[in-house]
């Protein structure tokens, strides 16, 4: 932007609401990729009004908008590749509606995930997805990006859950989908693209999500395995038998190991300790419902499978307590690795839940093949996987490793009918594979869908496409 530019921006909002000193812009150029593009201004909206003035604005000085949300994408969408506007809802995080009968709320997009969940509890309500960012994240990313999180074999992902959508188009103009269009009549199926969109076709200002009734009963087991290829088994094996976990999260024995350093856990710690050969695996598996019966013959079929498929412990926990504190292993996870090296390329492939035996195996192969360092984890009961390449990225030899790894990675996955991301998204860091999945004429018309939201390009540009 130019100095004009500038001084037209300030009039439009409040002086906090504009952010254009170098200090405040560093803050809003980076994300969890640890990738820095600096912005030109930095503009905090409290309303849709703000955001078609700020649109309108935009579309006059063709100059570039990008969406945030907390900016704890691991693909680079939240980065002002092409400099520009950043848009940062922080400032809107107003709960707009709560229907505790028809069992929705419409909210704005910068509500912490986590803070949404905990003000719905109190009245029986429950909103399944719950990435491990929950804490941080808000809504509005999660549906940019369409996150999951632990519960997703049983309850689906964000796009399951969204009744509808206001948006702000490049020119200012507002659309509105589902229960938020009073006509909500037959059309296209807008809301279905805006999802999973990344921020690269319109600016979301209301979201309207549907809440579940929390189960009754719950119930959750923890299982160690000597080797990494028995623990996909029973996970493979749980999906076969027709059982449907709440959760089923996949820990390998590295990341394991790193967690322990960083939680205490007497529990893992005394299965860790017997026998001769160190853990490989943790499954951590959950089954809930309001049939108590029910839940318990669920149980017993995955305490099975897993005896049979050789698990080297099982344990039910019996209070709360204890509860917590094996979810808290799984929370843990992140903030963990980060200790042990200074990048953290964090991949999150997706399989069919038969072909994970033979990705974890081919995972394995890739660390040794390649050198380097590779932590796994995730909500192995829908395939999702995040390949952790640990690594440091002032050593170029090593990434150059680490890159041919990801490459192949990516490729191993699709050879077994899998996706490149169970929801982290594209954005940049994916951006030159996204062919392999989809074809030439997938991209192209991916582009003309783009072309028609924002046929000026300025809405989060330099994503999805290389």
């Amino acid at each position: 932007m130019n100095s004009n530019q500038e001084k037209e921006l300030v009039k439009l909002f409040k002086k906090d609401q504009v952010l254009l000193s170098p200090e405040d812009k560093t803050c809003y150029s980076y994300d969890a990729t640890n990738k820095m593009f600096l912005p030109d201004a930095v503009v905090l909206p409290r309303s849709t009004e703000d955001v078609v003035n700020l649109m309108k604005f935009a579309h006059r000085h063709k100059i570039v908008i990008v969406p945030r949300g907390a900016g704890s994408g691991y693909t680079g969408g939240s980065l002002p590749v092409k400099g520009g506007i950043v848009v940062s809802f922080e400032q809107m995080t107003n709960i707009l509606e709560l229907n505790k009968d028809k069992k929705y709320a419409i909210v704005e997009p910068g509500v912490i995930t986590q803070e949404f969940a905990d003000y719905i509890q109190p009245f029986g309500l429950f909103y399944p997805p719950d990435p491990s960012s929950m804490k941080f994240s808000t809504l509005g990313g999660n549906l940019a990006e369409c996150a999951g999180g632990l519960k997703g074999r049983k309850y689906g992902v964000t796009k399951n859950y969204v009744l509808g959508l206001e948006a702000v188009l490049s020119d200012g103009e507002i659309i509105r989908t589902g229960i938020l269009n009073s006509g909500n009549g037959t059309s296209y199926n807008l809301q279905g693209l805006l999802i999973g969109s990344e921020g690269t076709l319109a600016l979301l200002t209301k979201i309207a999500l549907k809440l579940l009734d929390q189960p009754k009963y719950e119930e959750t087991v923890l299982a160690t395995f000597n080797r990494m290829e028995d623990a996909a088994e029973v996970v493979a094996s749980i999906t076969a038998s027709g059982v449907i976990p709440s959760v089923l999260e996949f820990i390998d024995g590295d990341t394991l190991q790193c967690v322990m350093e960083y939680v205490k856990l007497d529990n893992i710690e005394k299965a860790a300790a017997t026998g001769e050969r160190p853990l490989e695996a943790v499954l951590l598996i959950e089954v809930d419902g309001d049939d108590r019966a029910e839940i318990q013959q669920d149980l017993e079929k995955i305490m099975e499978i897993c005896q049979e498929k050789k698990a080297k412990s099982l344990e039910i926990a019996k209070t709360k307590e204890e509860k917590d504190k094996l979810w808290k292993v799984r929370r843990s996870i992140s903030p963990s690795l980060l200790r042990i090296a200074p990048t953290k390329v964090n991949e999150d492939i997706s399989v069919p839940t038969s072909q994970l035996p033979a990705m974890v195996e081919g995972i394995k192969e890739l660390s040794n093949k390649y050198q380097v360092s590779i932590y796994t984890f995730g909500h192995a009961g829908d395939g999702n996987l995040h390949v952790n390449f640990m690594c440091d990225s002032r050593n170029r030899e090593q990434m150059e490793r680490v890159e041919k790894a990801v490459d192949e990675l990516f490729r191993r996955t699709l050879e077994l009918g899998g996706t490149l991301s169970g929801e982290h998204g594209i954005g940049v860091t994916k951006a030159k594979y996204l062919e392999w999945e989809v074809g030439k004429e997938g991209i192209e018309l991916m582009k003309k869908i783009k072309s028609a939201f924002d046929p000026d390009q300025i809405i989060n540009p330099g994503k999805m496409f290389s």
